[in-house]
């Protein structure tokens, strides 16, 4: 049976009640093993892919998560949509500890992570205007409305590298460019999943007021792991209602992101970059 969904638990979300464990798979990449053992699930008799970013028992820096084998090998599975789910902090004041937000945009503040799955012989550029699936978004957005909680439809994320939080500098800066929202995990991957010509959404839920807010204390892992306990329980009610709601989408534009991005001839594509890539972009080489 196919595994066409996906979901990448972040902060708090390393297992998702309620499913059946069908098996657990270790899935070896080109680019090393993933986070964590794969988690093949039973959802509402769908097949549900499941990894938790940052290993069980939280043991990966948001930098040091290996977004490149997630995507990977999340593709060889079979997986055409993934939602990934995120804590972040609010820049906005009605965006406020305990939301969720289906995010439509992305400022990239990362710096030493790998973001693409071209190079060493392969050139592709694949457009980003609109980091998330259109149409993945709007099926959250019915979702979660249907349930009744506190929802944002649109939100700007700034992805910074971390593992510190934000000096009450950069807080403010990234107020001044009217985003909404900052965390450390939604890139590399959506960048990856575009690459790789999978869908991909993403729910941020706020945990905080990042150190903008003066009335505030600064943020610490206490507060955030407060409402993340609260965010998570909410987020185990809505996944089940999310995988009927996404389960009959057709084609998608998504899926088809590279077909004219590859600029290098392919008979210059070295062996081993064919080899590895072949999973994305065998259909446009053959």
């Amino acid at each position: 049976m196919h595994t066409r969904f996906g979901v990448i638990g972040g902060s708090g979300l390393y297992r998702l009640q309620g499913s059946k464990l069908i098996e657990e798979i270790e899935v070896p990449t080109p680019f090393g093993f993933p986070s964590d053992p794969i988690s093949i699930i039973e959802i509402k008799g769908e097949r549900i892919a499941f990894l938790p970013r940052h290993g069980r028992g939280h043991r990966l820096l948001p930098t040091e998560v290996p977004s490149k084998a997630n995507i990977w090998a999340l593709k060889s599975l079979g997986v055409e949509q993934i939602v990934s789910v995120s804590a972040v902090g609010s820049l906005d004041e009605s965006f406020k500890p305990g939301d969720f937000v289906v995010c439509d945009q992305l400022i990239d503040r990362t710096r030493i992570r790998e973001n693409s799955f071209f190079g060493n012989g392969l050139v592709g550029h694949v457009a980003f205007s609109d980091p998330y699936c259109a149409e993945m978004r709007q099926a959250i957005i019915r979702v979660i409305e249907k349930h009744g909680h506190a929802l944002h439809e649109h939100g700007t994320l700034v992805c910074m590298e971390g593992p510190l939080f934000s000096t009450r500098a950069e807080s403010f800066l990234y107020r001044s460019w009217e985003a909404q929202l900052i965390g450390m995990t939604a890139l590399p991957e959506a960048k990856l999943s575009r690459e790789a010509e999978i869908c991909f959404a993403v729910i941020a839920m706020v945990t905080d007021y990042d150190c903008w807010r003066e009335s505030s204390e600064s943020v610490t892992i206490e507060m955030v792991l407060k409402v993340m306990d609260e965010n998570t329980r909410s987020i185990q009610e809505i996944i089940p209602d999310l995988v009927t709601e996404l389960k009959d989408r057709k084609d998608c534009g998504c899926r088809h992101a590279a077909a004219n991005a590859l600029m290098t001839d392919p008979r210059l594509i070295p062996y081993q970059v064919k080899r590895n890539l072949s999973l994305f972009y065998g259909k446009y080489w053959d």
